[in-house]
């Protein structure tokens, strides 16, 4: 009974630190897709080489730890899913992280890095287009988190 009340402890702590950090991501995604990106194009192209490197090293510093925390604990559900949580929920939600970190990885990084390099106007836009993949899957993943929090709260 002890190790029955510690699983779904650890479950229910997994799921929060899960909710949490994807709707931190969902609110900043839209930030960054509605209003960040866009406005790229507005720094000088003297500046806009620093702007981006600084950017990108600032950035790392608040999307890397909700991004991390998110992949484990979407990783984590597998084995800790609490009561009333669908395993298909569970799995879907994974599949929208790893949807994420492969755009990230393949569209988006090498994107900075090139604007890193100096602006220029079709990178930006494959940014600007591109990041569309990680709004909607973030989008579809802050709903997932949130039906699973309905689901939880019925039981």
């Amino acid at each position: 009974m002890r190790d029955l009340m510690m699983n779904e402890a650890r479950a229910r702590v997994t799921l929060l630190a899960n909710i949490a950090s994807t709707l931190f991501m969902v609110g900043l995604i839209w930030f960054v897709q509605i209003v960040h990106y866009p406005l790229y194009a507005d720094v000088s192209e003297q500046s806009f080489s620093s702007y981006e490197q600084r950017h990108n090293s600032l950035t790392t510093w608040v999307v890397a730890p909700p991004m991390v925390v998110e992949l484990i604990t979407a990783t984590m559900l597998f084995w800790f899913c609490p009561a009333g949580v669908s395993r298909w929920t569970v799995g879907a939600g994974f599949v929208l992280v790893a949807v994420i970190w492969i755009s990230t990885a393949l569209l988006q990084v090498p994107c900075h890095d090139a604007l890193a390099k100096g602006f220029q106007t079709v990178v930006h836009q494959r940014l600007v287009d591109t990041n569309w993949i990680r709004t909607v899957a973030w989008s579809l993943r802050g709903c997932l988190v949130l039906s699973m929090i309905w689901s939880k709260l019925k039981t």
